[in-house]
């Protein structure tokens, strides 16, 4: 078949350009001003490779971040040492305006389970900060540890984000993950004894809206600090778009044709800011969030995307009163093709799996007495209580006692246990849960009046506490461990972290003991 010289020429350039390559007389030069004013970050970890990101912003609250309306070429260098004596991989990618000029790089071709070091550099002589990225191990291997972070929850105005300093000294940290909420949407807030800095802007709508107030909390010199010293697996929550929204559905009624603007929006700016693959890129069909990552045969990390398949919340999202618990009988938490995914993944056969996601797990009965009517949330899987069902059964069909559940949304830190019947908070349990607290917001914390009482009427719940911080997961093949770290304050720059308690669990038996 005769070839169209032009025609092939034409599509080489198209290839090029999907690729990360662009022509040379379509790229602009970096203006004078330091480009990479929000750091470095990677993510999601393979054995051969990572996720490398950056996003070039002279001047992060201006529009477009002060860059021209073109694309700019950007130089990566992955490196055995962090003197990049022994450079492994390297090229170029183009920051295109399109995605705010961020850089997603897939780097391939590495040696599973060691850490590597990572730079960019743009426009002459700019070279970014160095992160470091370690590799997962290779698959079906035998692994003696993994070291996970767990984190979220930072609204700006509730406090500093002192917390991510903390986490980036930890030592050997495999992965962070981020549970979400990294962004808040609202508007600057009135002043108050609890707001210690505040947004810049009103609420957030458009795409620049979102992409503003991302470049403002990732300019946080601590974030930036966590994100070079550890790679993240990234998820999102609600206040990346609207506060409690569900699927196609924002709690303040707006028409689903016209919020799906709103989170278009929003998902578009997710991924400009996030070490993510192409493959959480966004399309018509929204982001494909949920995926897999393997470490070894020791752990099999499923990051769930709570938000954007499942059901309206149970009355009105708790606005329709009352709200009685046969009533908390939303069908869906994660979409019925993202369950029939997680099924088959629990069945892979690790020593332990880690459900990674977003809102509260387990039953939690709010009520402060025991004259008061049971009262439970709405926007957890308290409101969900079938799809909750569904996924206990999973976990028991597969004859599973290793399942470890990761949380965040509740701003507390949270230890204890997912009961096989809801009914039966006292009697068998279906998996572990550890719900990490906020890194700001809610601020300092207070004690908990009612949680002697709370803790009583809850047996599985083992720890509960408004403070601030995050978690650790030290996993060994024969022991979980879960450190509760906890912040002194947020209200003020400075904070100090300390070990409020340590848990420990087994993978033949859904407990958990108090170790520290």
């Amino acid at each position: 078949m005769p070839l169209d010289r032009r025609a092939l020429m034409k599509g080489m350039g198209q290839l090029a350009l999907l690729g990360g390559l662009a022509p040379q007389g379509l790229l602009a030069a970096v203006p004078g001003a330091y480009p990479f004013t929000l750091g470095v970050a990677s993510g999601d970890p393979w054995p051969d490779g990572f996720v490398i990101w950056t996003r070039l912003v002279p001047r992060p609250l201006d529009e477009h971040g002060g860059m021209p309306l073109a694309p700019v070429a950007v130089r990566w260098d992955v490196a055995e040492d962090e003197g990049f004596s022994r450079i492994v991989r390297q090229g170029e990618a183009i920051a295109r305006p399109e995605l705010a000029h961020s850089v997603h790089v897939e780097v391939e071709g590495l040696q599973p389970g060691r850490p590597y070091w990572y730079r960019f550099a743009a426009g002459g002589s700019n070279v970014s900060p160095a992160g470091t990225a370690r590799t997962a191990p290779a698959p079906h291997m035998p692994v003696d540890r993994v070291r996970i972070g767990i984190a979220g929850c930072q609204k700006w105005e509730h406090g500093y984000f002192d917390a991510w300093g903390h986490l980036a000294r930890e030592p050997d940290l495999d992965l962070v993950f981020h549970y979400g909420d990294y962004i808040y949407e609202g508007a600057a807030s009135p002043a108050a004894p609890y707001i210690v800095r505040q947004h810049i802007g009103g609420e957030l709508y458009s795409l620049d809206d979102y992409r503003r107030r991302y470049a403002q909390y990732k300019a946080d010199p601590h974030l930036q600090a966590a994100h070079a010293a550890c790679a993240f697996a990234p998820s999102f929550d609600d206040h990346e778009v609207d506060n409690n929204w569900a699927g196609d559905l924002d709690r303040d009624g707006t028409p689903p044709e016209v919020f799906a603007l709103r989170r278009m929006a929003a998902m578009q700016a997710w991924y400009e800011h996030m070490p993510v693959r192409r493959a959480q890129m966004p399309g018509p069909d929204g982001v494909a969030a949920y995926r897999k990552l393997d470490y070894g045969r020791l752990l099999r990390m499923h990051v769930l995307d709570t938000r954007s398949y499942r059901t309206d919340q149970p009355c009105d999202d708790g606005k329709a009163q009352p709200c009685p618990p046969e009533a908390h009988v939303s069908p869906t938490m994660l979409g019925y093709r993202q369950e029939d995914w997680l099924d088959a993944g629990l069945a892979g056969g690790t020593t332990w799996n880690l459900v990674a996601q977003q809102v509260l797990a387990m039953p939690f009965d709010l009520r402060t007495s025991a004259s008061a009517p049971p009262n439970f949330p709405y926007d957890t899987w308290d409101g969900y209580r079938p799809a909750r069902a569904r996924l206990v059964e999973s976990i028991r069909r597969h004859g599973l006692t290793n399942v470890v559940i990761a949380s965040g949304d509740f701003h507390r830190h949270f230890a204890g246990t997912v009961p096989v019947r809801d009914d039966a908070p006292d009697g068998e349990m279906a998996a572990v849960e550890f719900l990490a607290t906020s890194i700001a917001s809610g601020g300092d914390g207070q004690p908990i009046p009612d949680a002697e009482y709370q803790l009583s009427n809850n047996p599985h719940i083992k720890l509960m506490t408004d403070r601030r911080g995050y978690q650790l997961f030290d996993i060994t093949p024969a022991l979980w461990k879960t450190d509760i770290k906890a912040m002194d304050r947020v209200s003020k720059p400075g904070g100090k972290i300390s070990t409020l308690a340590s848990f420990a669990a087994s993978p033949d038996r859904v407990a958990i003991e108090r170790v520290a």
